[in-house]
């Protein structure tokens, strides 16, 4: 089913991350975590669709989706980066796999973090605190991190920031790599969550299912 809905909002996150705020249509439920398919109401728009995952609380009067801009590919993020207050866009009835299965590790990269946003949320306003959850948050730079201030601030949430192309004192230089998952005093009997880009993806899962993780224990996207 197809649903129209009117931005209510817009607001920058990070230099090239923006919170979107929307009408919430009737009748549309979402569990933390899942993603819907996207397009913006304008001629020649309406047919590319794109995944991103909504980052408001399933019982919120409106839906919030943090999505990141890449004005390099000329492409759907660019145009909704510059969207306007009163625009419509198209959504489709929510879906995916990453889903709150109770503490465990998260391993997410750049705006791979978005499904884990709603996720900490939840549980957090559910429970009060976030105790047995770790998020290790992987980006380039610092100015990449997204909603530093918000993280940072949840009761019980164990962080760990790595930055790749930067290095930043307090902050470890470096990816989520074999080196890293060696030093990190990981549980490798414990439940992981996985969400970044795709070499990331697959790069981290191989190290994790080395280590002994099962599928059972490793959430992510299905590839």
């Amino acid at each position: 089913m197809t649903h129209h809905l009117t931005l209510k909002s817009i607001r920058s996150i990070t230099h090239d991350v923006n919170e979107l705020t929307f009408d919430r249509p009737e009748g549309f439920e979402f569990k933390p975590g899942q993603a819907t398919d996207f397009a913006i109401d304008r001629d020649g728009w309406r047919d590319e669709k794109r995944p991103f995952t909504i980052t408001s609380l399933p019982n919120a009067e409106h839906l919030q989706f943090t999505i990141k801009s890449y004005p390099s590919h000329d492409g759907v993020t660019e145009q909704i980066g510059q969207m306007e207050g009163g625009e419509t866009v198209l959504l489709e009835d929510p879906w995916g796999a990453i889903a709150d299965r109770g503490p465990g590790t998260i391993i997410a990269g750049g705006a791979g973090l978005t499904p884990f946003l709603a996720i900490l949320r939840a549980r957090q306003a559910e429970d009060g605190n976030l105790d047995g959850y770790r998020l290790m948050f992987s980006n380039s730079r610092e100015k990449d991190i997204i909603l530093r201030d918000e993280l940072e601030a949840m009761p019980g949430l164990k962080l760990d920031f790595l930055l790749s192309d930067e290095e930043v004192d307090g902050i470890y230089h470096g990816q989520v790599d074999r080196n890293y998952l060696e030093q990190a005093d990981l549980d490798f009997s414990g439940r992981f969550y996985l969400c970044g880009p795709p070499p990331m993806e697959e790069d981290v899962s191989t190290l994790l299912k080395a280590r002994g993780v099962s599928d059972d224990r490793l959430i992510h996207e299905e590839w």
